[in-house]
């Protein structure tokens, strides 16, 4: 497991306490641990708990400190803790767990580094391996970057192992035996002669004991629960309608909510007129806040229609007033004061280009929104003493500075519940919607308070996917490229996001270039150059972020530049990659797709490839084209996460990335006409239906360096894929988003 996994087993600490008759384990990365998250939300009769698992009169809990938003990662960083414990995953209960630096992301970090995955070089892993001494410091913890799985592989595994260790301790010294003749079976310390004590029963004991610095883990061949695919520990509750999600928090007294802001992003409010609304059934309260008014009712429904009875004279934005014109200042950023990053400048491109006739083209990518399901939402109880907050969120910690700095109470006073997301791709790392959930709480101390948006606010007051430009100028000769030169321009994802956190952007922002400078392919001229375009809209983290994007771009270039070399498609991109795992996805899906093989009239088949966030992800997309209508019939995807612990839920995460890729390349488009976006509900902003959705066929690979997460990799091959078969049906190159702006889809 690398370097990281040596840093964090020789610095393991296990924190235990006995409270009530119970016991928690914890591990902590680093010399001195962050205060154990859960002891000020403890009550009378609980055990006091530490950060990974718990062990009281109730049996076992898991703690999983990352937010649950359909991928499954409860489930398989459950499983890492439940491997090493010896218990079965149905024997414990899985919590998110509160807000705590404890919980912090280092993987986020460590593959934010300017080298690509493929490096493994001394430099790259040696940065890599200390980016976890920032990432404690920052104390971030969020779910996000397709992090999780690849963070939590080495603390999940060594707080299960721990705590194993000390109940079997405890066990031994009770039984008076030697402790290497005790054995682990589904919670339980197990004797030579099959006696067996409960760790429920062992709590209080192992407490006592000093856990081992280096706690054994097993070894992949001992794993009864990784590898495998395992039934989502969420599954029935979703399935039941019983699970608990942010908008179906009620707390007693409760009032609700919601926002009309201002349809100018960041205008002001000039003035408003709330008789009409303060006259409505149910209306409690209407007041300004944060460019809009808020509206607190006896139910949603209520606020919802007072809050657009309210007459409001809105400020204009301080932004172009139309989508042409902010392209126009996208494209007027490729210029020497607006650039950001090179990272990828390989041998001489402008001389290769000089001695070559060039091939350019320019593609365009719109403003994409989030869209999830669950539309914003938060409930907030403001007392004397404390403020307890229930939203779906990708970013607790954050939530707690933002609380703080609006009470003026202290971070312990804070009290952060996660429930399930319905649905998150980015959106919920924002914290709009939960600060005015906090004024609002703040200004009726002593009620409980959902806050609301409707589908409509939701939509039009986003922090989209930027809008971006990239243009191609590259160049072939001998069936090969000789020159690829990709300029990409795009707002600043980091910039926006960071500013909103009330952080500055250290440096340059590789997500305007990220799914192309970072690419496998061996080209003797090849640079990549990122412009960072003026803020405009706000912009946020997207699924596969800059990737979603560059992808597009870039492999759009690649596949331009293989047909202008005559080349086959799938030929050209094994012949310039020499990384094996990357070179094993195309392969795969060319086997699986029958690539190369006579398909009937009007079929046709387009490829793609894309490393992000570590995985290589090759995708061949079967398509139908009659005139100028196009159905999509078949996606053959192969992905390698170096290690798949849990296949059946990596498949269900690739085919939710290809979905939500086709639905983006399609269709999806946010435009703003005199300042305003117009799409507002999904009659506007259409996803793929059920008679859009084609077969998805999806190859696991394990020949990958590292243990990497799948949330995001599937989808920035979609829209290239699917373009490049295009392409291939009808001789028609198309460089913009969404394909419907050409074609129908069927």
């Amino acid at each position: 497991m690398g370097k990281l996994a040596t840093v964090t087993r020789r610095t393991l600490l296990v924190g235990s306490a006995a409270v009530a008759g119970g016991v928690a384990f914890g591990y902590w990365q680093y010399r001195r641990p962050y205060a154990n998250p859960l002891l000020k939300q403890l009550d009378d009769g609980q055990v006091a708990l530490t950060p990974y698992v718990r062990i009281d009169a109730a049996g076992i809990t898991v703690i999983t400190p990352r937010a649950e938003m359909g991928q499954g990662v409860h489930t398989t960083l459950a499983a890492m803790v439940a491997e090493e414990l010896d218990v079965e995953l149905e024997d414990i209960t899985v919590e998110h767990g509160p807000a705590s630096k404890a919980y912090y992301n280092a993987a986020l970090l460590e593959e934010g580094v300017p080298y690509p995955a493929t490096d493994h070089s001394a430099a790259a892993e040696r940065m890599r391996s200390v980016m976890g001494v920032p990432a404690k410091f920052l104390g971030m913890q969020v779910t996000g970057g397709s992090s999780s799985i690849p963070d939590g592989i080495d603390k999940m595994r060594l707080a299960g192992a721990a705590a194993r260790e000390v109940l079997v301790t405890a066990a031994a010294e009770r039984w008076g035996l030697a402790r290497a003749d005790l054995d682990t079976a589904r919670g339980s310390v197990v004797s030579p002669s099959g006696d067996r004590l409960a760790y429920t029963e062992l709590a209080v004991a192992a407490a006592g004991i000093e856990p081992p610095a280096a706690p054994p883990l097993k070894p992949e061949s001992k794993w009864r629960l990784l590898g495998r695919s395992l039934p989502r520990v969420d599954m029935i509750s979703k399935c039941t309608g019983t699970a608990e999600f942010g908008i179906d928090v009620e707390r007693p007294n409760m009032l609700y909510a919601t926002v009309r802001m201002n349809p100018y992003l960041g205008g002001p409010i000039n003035r408003f007129d709330a008789t009409k609304a303060n006259a409505m059934p149910g209306v409690q309260d209407v007041f300004a806040i944060d460019n809009g008014i808020a509206v607190i009712a006896t139910n949603t429904w209520y606020a919802i229609k007072a809050a657009r009875a309210v007459d409001v004279d809105w400020g204009a934005g301080d932004y172009p007033a139309t989508t042409e014109a902010m392209f126009d200042a996208i494209a007027a950023s490729f210029n020497a004061d607006n650039l950001d990053s090179q990272l990828r400048d390989d041998g001489d491109v402008d001389r290769a280009l000089a001695e070559a006739d060039v091939v350019e083209a320019e593609y365009r990518a719109p403003f994409l929104a989030h869209a999830a399901m669950e539309p914003m939402n938060a409930t907030v109880h403001v007392t004397d003493r404390r403020i307890d907050i229930w939203a779906g969120n990708q970013f607790p910690t954050q939530v707690v500075k933002e609380a703080t700095r609006l009470s003026g109470f202290d971070e312990d006073a804070v009290f952060v519940h996660t429930p399930y997301l319905g649905g998150g791709f980015g959106r919920r790392a924002e914290m709009d919607f939960i600060k005015q959930a906090i004024k609002i709480g703040l200004a009726k101390r002593g009620t409980p308070i959902k806050l609301t948006w409707s589908r409509e606010e939701d939509m039009t007051h986003d922090a989209y996917r930027p809008a971006a430009i990239a243009r191609l100028r590259g160049a072939v000769a001998d069936g090969r490229i000789v020159a690829l030169g990709l300029d990409a321009a795009a707002l600043s994802v980091s910039e926006s996001q960071f500013g909103r956190y009330g952080m500055d952007l250290p440096g340059p922002d590789n997500s305007i270039v990220a799914g192309a400078w970072d690419q496998p392919y061996a080209i003797d001229n090849y640079r990549v150059t990122g412009y960072r375009a003026p803020a405009m809209l706000p912009v946020s983290s997207w699924r596969s972020v800059g990737a979603s994007q560059n992808g597009f771009f870039h492999e759009s270039a690649i596949d331009e530049l293989a047909h202008a070399a005559g080349v086959d498609p799938i030929d050209m991109r094994l012949a310039m990659i020499e990384h094996s795992p990357s070179r094993r996805v195309i392969e795969a899906v060319a086997r699986r797709s029958r690539w190369g093989e006579r398909r009937p009239p009007g079929h046709a088949l387009g490829v793609a490839f894309v490393l992000s966030f570590g995985v290589p992800t090759a995708q061949v997309i079967e398509i139908a084209v009659s005139e100028r209508q196009v159905r999509v019939l078949h996606v053959w995807a192969a992905v390698d996460v170096g290690r798949a612990l849990d296949p059946r839920n990596i498949e269900a995460q690739v085919q939710s990335g290809i979905n939500f890729g086709l639905s983006a390349a399609m269709s999806g488009e946010i435009t703003v006409v005199d300042g305003r976006v117009q799409q507002t509900n999904f009659h506007q902003y259409d996803g793929i239906r059920l008679m859009h959705a084609p077969q998805i066929d999806v190859d696991i690979l394990e020949n990958g360096e590292k243990i990497r997460g799948i949330g995001e990799p599937g989808l920035p091959p979609v829209a290239p894929a699917l373009a490049n078969a295009i392409f291939a049906a009808t001789g028609e190159r198309v460089r913009e988003l969404p394909l419907n702006k050409r074609f129908r889809f069927s």
